[in-house]
């Protein structure tokens, strides 16, 4: 007799989204305002690429500083409000049962299940009130468990993107000596930055490298001229 044949289907599933984002936001601010900032410095009188040097590093430093902080409160006020949504879907399925009944019947009715499939499966939900709440969380409110680490984690990340992302434009102002000299090779160096952060982006994120790279130079090239053009007409 013939055996069904089994075969392994390794699954790859890519699941760092949220530290990618954290780096998107980091490095994508790291290569434009940096970059905005020196190129605007180069048109005053009498500063030196040493001057924009330093003005970068502080720009830097603030600014990885002010969207670390950014992250940290975002993931805090996330973790803020899974918990109060927990505690109400508590209160609810003691306090207002039917209604939490109803409200579990129609997110199966949106997969298409009928009433008597439905039946059985809120049954056994009733009997188990921490599934029951986890369902609702997920499937109702779409909402998942922060992680307790993810507030510090998100905060380091997006800093150090953003301080490695902003020493990008500003590192030929530190090997050069004419500041016009160095704001063009700081134009072609955040240009391929930005192409190579998108290609690499679309390759963790299953994006059309080329696309994704593209479209990241395009985005940010846009981003960093409006930046550009600001800091001109400031200085």
């Amino acid at each position: 007799m013939n055996q069904p044949h089994t075969h392994d289907h390794p699954e790859h599933h890519f699941r760092g989204s949220e530290n990618v984002r954290d780096v998107v936001i980091g490095m994508s601010d790291g290569l434009t305002v940096p970059f905005a900032l020196a190129a605007g410095l180069v048109g005053v009188a009498a500063i030196t690429t040493k001057m924009i040097v330093a003005a970068g590093c502080a720009e830097i430093a603030a600014g990885a500083i002010a969207m670390g902080l950014g992250g940290y409160l975002a993931e805090k006020s996330r973790r803020e409000h899974f918990d109060s949504e927990l505690k109400r879907e508590y209160r609810e399925i003691k306090e207002l049962e039917q209604c939490e009944i109803d409200e579990t019947r129609e997110v199966f009715e949106k997969y298409g299940l009928a009433d008597a499939e439905i039946t059985p499966i809120v049954e056994a939900l009733r009997r188990q009130p921490d599934k029951w709440v986890d369902f609702m969380m997920r499937f109702e409110l779409g909402l998942e468990q922060p992680d307790d680490a993810r507030a510090w984690v998100s905060a380091a990340t997006i800093g150090a993107s953003y301080i490695v992302g902003g020493l990008i434009p500003l590192s030929p102002y530190i090997f050069a000596t004419r500041a016009h000299s160095a704001l063009l090779a700081s134009i072609s160096v955040t240009l391929v930055a930005l192409l190579a952060f998108g290609f690499l982006k679309g390759k963790l994120t299953g994006a059309p490298p080329l696309r994704s790279g593209l479209q990241t130079c395009l985005i940010g090239g846009i981003a960093a001229a409006a930046a550009f053009g600001l800091a001109r007409m400031v200085s």
